[in-house]
């Protein structure tokens, strides 16, 4: 039991420093060829941080764990909005700039819903995950086509300035922070997986309330670590493109990309957690667009939601 409880810790802490030294030297290299910080920001940082996501579940459908794989998808989802927009929103009231925001954010409800068309019957083929990777070039496609043709304030740019790490001393600094990161995925995935497979059998609580919770609580660190420095920063856009970018790549990347390495059966996936799912996206919506700003009462009222899903879902 203690050496589950080890492996998932030292899984966290290994897709944590894996996490953040990818996002590092991704967003250096893009910057170094040319990618202006904004784009960098909406695309390499926010994917970035979804990929212990990604890497999880990969890894878990390669073992035959789906209801882990797509657990953690349907999960960290929750989560963004839930806890770590919540919590953000609590600290730091988050005022909405940038356009394509107003825009990313109905895209993501409608990739929320597709969702349950995926998984109608508890099961993403190959075929489908390959649907859902094209989505995700065409949306990379609109970010890079946006940024390229949109004009947008000095006062975002210069927050995307600010936000973005520079690029390192060379070239090869950032290949090694690259490298290094997904060498810790790919280690941090094995342990976090296996020991949540174990406490999930110790406890004899269902491997998809595990990927719902610790794994996708686990996962979704790197998200909270940028959003908290963003909220106290005072760089709301930041905060908010993260979000909104990792769980519309979740989505299209984290399940298309796993599908089609093997095909995910997850019965342990209920409605009612791809409901809650869609029903934190489709809240975020009106919220704003309602004076352009995420107040710290809508935050409680996000992590609320949170608190009472995961009440609703844990084995009593």
């Amino acid at each position: 039991m203690l050496t589950s409880f080890l492996f998932i810790l030292a899984g966290l802490v290994l897709l944590f420093a894996g996490g953040e030294s990818l996002v590092r030297g991704s967003a250096a290299l893009a910057l170094r060829l040319g990618m202006t910080p904004l784009l960098v920001g909406l695309t390499v940082v926010a994917f970035g941080t979804s990929a212990p996501e990604l890497v999880v579940s990969v890894k878990a459908a390669l073992i035959g764990q789906g209801n882990i794989a797509v657990g953690n998808v349907v999960g960290s989802n929750i989560v963004n909005i839930g806890f770590i927009l919540g919590l953000t929103a609590m600290i730091c009231p988050l005022k909405v700039q940038l356009q394509v925001l107003k825009i990313d954010a109905p895209i993501m409800v409608l990739v929320s819903a597709l969702l349950f068309l995926v998984l109608h019957d508890l099961k993403v083929t190959s075929v489908e995950g390959g649907f859902l990777a094209c989505g995700l070039v065409a949306y990379v496609a609109f970010n890079v086509w946006f940024a390229k043709h949109t004009k947008v304030s000095a006062e975002v740019e210069a927050e995307y300035e600010e936000g973005v790490v520079k690029p390192l001393r060379s070239v090869w600094f950032d290949l090694a922070f690259i490298i290094g990161g997904l060498v810790l995925l790919v280690f941090g995935s094995r342990f976090l997986v296996l020991g949540a497979v174990d406490i999930a059998i110790s406890f004899g609580v269902s491997e998809a309330v595990i990927g719902l919770t610790i794994v996708s609580i686990g996962t979704s660190l790197p998200e909270l670590t940028a959003c908290l420095v963003a909220a106290f920063r005072k760089e709301p856009d930041i905060a908010l493109g993260n979000i909104i970018g990792s769980n519309i790549f979740n989505i299209f990347g984290i399940l298309g990309i796993a599908a089609m390495a093997e095909p995910m059966v997850s019965p342990g996936i209920s409605f009612f957690d791809i409901g809650v799912m869609f029903a934190f996206a489709a809240a975020l919506v009106p919220f704003l667009w309602s004076g352009m700003i995420l107040k710290r009462w809508e935050g409680i009222v996000f992590f609320s939601g949170y608190a009472g899903y995961i009440t609703c879902i844990w084995p009593k």
